[in-house]
């Protein structure tokens, strides 16, 4: 493993050499891990994942279709009633025979 000096600048800059920017992918603006360690810091690219949000009517929808049998579908139901929307106004399948 190769050792590089550099410095730390203003704002706590620090330059890397270009080969070890190219051989991680660290362009600029690009986001990294900054760790903690015994004797030193690993610093590491992150990876950022965009989060989903979900509305109520989208969660009361998985909490409908998750249902593994009816005991399981009318604890559903009553979950998203406590939400206050209307299983009924919900689109969603069940995995199980219901008749």
């Amino acid at each position: 493993m190769r050792q590089i000096t550099s410095r730390v600048g203003k704002r706590g800059v620090i330059v890397m050499p270009a080969g070890v920017r190219e051989r991680y992918g660290l362009d600029e603006g690009t986001m990294v891990i900054v760790e903690e360690q015994d004797g030193g810091i690993l610093l590491r690219p992150a990876v950022a994942v965009p989060v989903e949000v979900y509305t109520p009517q989208r969660r009361a929808e998985f909490i409908l279709n998750n249902a593994v049998d009816e005991e399981d579908y009318q604890k559903a139901v009553l979950a998203v009633r406590e939400m206050g929307l209307d299983p009924a106004g919900i689109d969603h399948q069940t995995q199980f025979d219901r008749t």
